[in-house]
């Protein structure tokens, strides 16, 4: 049963523990859905050099690889560990947690308690700022960490290692502390970066809000409470209307980003960052299911692209408008597409634009070659949500 919210009752797989499977209820049997994600996994965290992107290095660290920028990103070192506790990879999980506290993590200066966005291979950093979905992940995935196998010591207490990091995304500048937060405190938004005067849509994930409500610092949970409802309707505004797209980069009011930045793109698009943003809707679906607009957003963009695949091959302005310019992330848009049809169960036909999807994602393998890193993260994460494998802990 999907997650709704009735009379003000919240019925959601939170309460009831009952997660929804897309791939049974498509017709695939249970064993096909196991011995499928078998054969991903192993692929993504083992496979050959051009399919695999996670790396134990040394006796007991590990990274993943941004395989198109050849190097290692918070956003995947975070994943990775969302990845490993869901698929109960207590080894992995730790070894990438001990090379991102070793390498990355900034135990001092403006941006201290953050962990820098971007490393090389060894270690060496190339930045000295964070990015912050890359925090929200790592809190979240530790949190689950610490429920799963529970807590160990040092930087392995998961629990306090999170409630660590929520404390700095939203306290850091206070009193005579340098650095800035990663929350807007007056919205309650999430920043592209600390400081920033603009958001990114596919940051806002309410579904771990929701969660940090719970397990933050006591005096913090309202703050995240509030955070929740925020980025639902923000997620409501900064979809079209007709098509459902969000742009890369959004205004506190859900408006796409034009003004002029050095990145050497536009970022008002639909494009790379901005397909996350239906998986999120989808798994906050799944997890709590209250509406504020928001869960109508995947069925209206999978309508968008309609019957064809060819449809997803190039970059879109947010109301439609065709960008002469190929997709980079083609199987990552799919995957996070067909993810968001966890909100549609309602009318049949309706029914039939979602299935279709996800028929097409289950027909896709995971990509290979130096692009793979970000499509196959959002696969995995795409598979284990639609199997009903994508649970709270």
């Amino acid at each position: 049963m999907a997650a709704i919210e009735k009379d003000g009752e919240k019925m959601s797989v939170f309460h009831n523990k009952k997660y929804r499977n897309l791939f049974l209820e498509i017709g695939k049997t249970e064993e096909e859905i196991e011995k499928k994600l078998q054969i991903v996994t192993d692929t993504f965290f083992y496979g050959r050099e051009d399919e695999r992107i996670y790396h134990p290095v040394l006796e007991n660290m590990g990274y993943m690889e941004d395989t198109g920028n050849h190097d290692v990103r918070t956003e995947g070192m975070s994943y990775g560990m969302m990845l490993c506790v869901q698929l109960d990879k207590k080894e992995e999980f730790d070894r990438i947690w001990k090379w991102s506290k070793t390498f990355m993590f900034l135990a001092d200066g403006e941006n201290k308690g953050y962990f820098a966005w971007s490393c090389q291979i060894d270690g060496t950093k190339n930045a000295y700022g964070p990015a912050p979905d890359g925090e929200e992940y790592y809190a979240m995935a530790l949190f689950f960490a610490s429920h799963r196998w529970g807590d160990g010591e040092g930087i392995f207490c998961y629990s306090s290692e999170a409630r660590a990091i929520l404390r700095a995304c939203i306290h850091k500048g206070e009193n005579t502390e340098q650095g800035k937060p990663m929350w807007n405190m007056e919205k309650k938004q999430i920043l592209f970066v600390p400081g920033a005067d603009f958001t990114d849509p596919s940051y806002h994930l309410p579904h771990f809000y929701e969660l940090f409500a719970l397990w933050a610092d006591e005096e913090d949970r309202e703050f995240w409470k509030q955070a929740a409802e925020a980025s639902r309707n923000y997620l409501n505004l900064a979809s079209h209307p007709v098509t459902g797209l969000s742009p890369e980069y959004g205004e506190f009011d859900g408006s796409p980003v034009h003004r002029e930045r050095s990145w050497g793109q536009e970022h008002g698009w639909f494009y790379s960052d901005a397909y996350r943003t239906a998986a999120n809707i989808g798994l906050d679906y799944v997890w709590f299911g209250i509406d504020r607009g928001q869960y109508s957003v995947p069925l209206r963009i999978m309508n968008f692209f309609g019957t064809d695949l060819e449809a997803v091959r190039c970059i879109y302005q947010v109301d439609g408008t065709p960008v002469d310019k190929p997709v980079l992330h083609p199987t990552g848009l799919l995957a996070a597409t067909a993810q968001g049809a966890l909100t549609v169960c309602g009318e049949a036909e309706d029914f039939d634009v979602a299935k279709r999807w996800v028929e097409w994602f289950w027909n896709q393998p995971l990509r290979c070659g130096k692009h793979r890193y970000y499509d196959n993260c959002l696969y995995l994460f795409a598979f284990l949500a639609l199997s009903g494998k994508y649970q709270i802990y």
